[in-house]
């Protein structure tokens, strides 16, 4: 009998995750508990995915804003620094911008506007137009800013974010002036040593600054590379992909994980005979149509994973061979017209016709994706997911 059900996706509950937990048993004993209690059983080519954050956790990759202070004095030598491009998060990046300012005389804070750059934004285009403002060549003092558009509230979180980061930074011991471009070359009459707190137009920012003669250009993947004191790091992203922990203490992002990935892929593997698939998720790579935010505040969506997620999908599109290759059968004949099809279908069907309208994203992308809208943010208590099925087809 063929299955009826294609792609599931579940939560898996697990206990709360502390720094040191063998957190590869942990996560292979919940899949294994909850496949005993729902019924179900493990499967090859089931993903298991971990979410980054109680990765990190396992690995104690904590932080102090002293720690981020100490790293930007030393790099940057603690008088004024620019600070451009930040997303306006208090979650992600307030408590970055804390340590920053207390490694500062002065900083000078440039925002992009009218949005930052995952879509939160500041002004609306409408503002903007009725300004007669151009957002690509116009730079804005925070005085002009007030004149024309006053105080701008986040829908969503009710922050004045303009006015969150004038006194974050005042609080932190250093002096601020707020101005507003998109031209990150518009901080350089201020200040030549920069930090571009972009997270993934990150290298064009820089290569830009040093074009037009910044002394010295950081981003936030060049702050907390390496330890400070002791505290954790991360060599590859530094802060960025990092949460705020406490008032004081940021989470970064997951340092190498590979290792992980591999241990859970063979506990399974010697447990059920099954051979699975094993990521570790961040951001999903999606945007809200509404509110207008792109998710993706991570550096990547999937840090780790094994080799059977490299890659992306090889799918031909179903509707387009109902309607056009055999669009005069119907039926059990065109069911099996369309299951050869499938069977038969070559390694690579790029410019294939057929393959038209299929999502040309990687798999880790894509199912990370899945996987953040699966676990959530809040409260759900579930931060590892099971995908069955993913890679299932028509035939299967």
């Amino acid at each position: 009998m063929e299955r009826k059900v294609g792609t599931v996706s579940r939560g898996i509950r697990c206990p709360i995750i502390r720094q040191g937990d063998d957190l590869a048993k942990i996560v292979v004993d919940s899949v294994m508990d909850a496949s005993a209690e729902d019924g179900f059983e493990i499967r090859d080519r089931d993903v298991i995915a971990v979410t980054e954050s109680v990765v990190a956790r396992a690995q104690g990759n904590y932080a102090s804003v002293e720690a981020i202070a100490t790293d930007v004095r030393e790099k940057l030598g603690g008088e004024t620094i620019g600070v451009i491009f930040p997303i306006l998060s208090r979650n992600r990046f307030a408590i970055c911008l804390r340590g920053i300012a207390m490694g500062a005389k002065k900083i000078v804070l440039m925002l992009s506007y009218p949005s930052d750059e995952v879509g939160n934004e500041l002004v609306s285009l409408d503002q903007l137009d009725q300004a007669k403002i151009n957002p690509y060549s116009d730079v804005l003092t925070l005085e002009k800013y007030r004149e024309l558009f006053g105080e701008n509230k986040h829908p969503f979180t009710g922050v004045d974010y303009v006015a969150y980061y004038e006194e974050l930074i005042k609080e932190a011991g250093a002096e601020v002036e707020v101005i507003f471009a998109n031209d990150c070359r518009s901080i350089l009459p201020h200040t030549k040593k920069v930090i571009n707190c972009d997270i993934h137009t990150r290298a064009r920012t820089k290569r830009i600054l040093k074009e037009a003669g910044a002394e010295a250009v950081l981003g936030l993947d060049d702050i907390l590379n390496q330890p400070v004191n002791g505290s954790g790091c991360n060599e590859k992203y530094g802060l960025l992909g990092s949460n705020k922990s406490t008032e004081d203490t940021i989470k970064l992002f997951p340092r190498e994980c590979t290792g992980l990935v591999l241990d859970i892929q063979k506990a399974v593997l010697d447990r059920t005979g099954k051979h699975v698939e094993v990521m570790v998720y961040g951001d999903g790579a999606f945007k809200d149509p509404v509110g207008k935010i792109w998710e993706l505040a991570d550096p990547c969506v999937s840090p780790a994973s094994t080799p059977g997620l490299d890659g992306t999908p090889n799918e031909v599109k179903l509707k387009y061979l109902a309607d056009n290759d055999f669009k005069d059968l119907s039926g059990e004949a065109l069911k099996e017209a369309i299951s050869d099809r499938i069977r038969e279908k070559k390694d690579n069907l790029v410019g294939d016709m057929a393959s038209q309208g299929t999502t040309p994203r990687r798999l880790t992308d894509l199912i990370g994706s899945l996987c953040d809208l699966t676990s959530g943010s809040g409260d759900k208590g579930t931060p590892v997911v099971l995908i069955q099925g993913y890679f299932d087809n028509y035939v299967s």
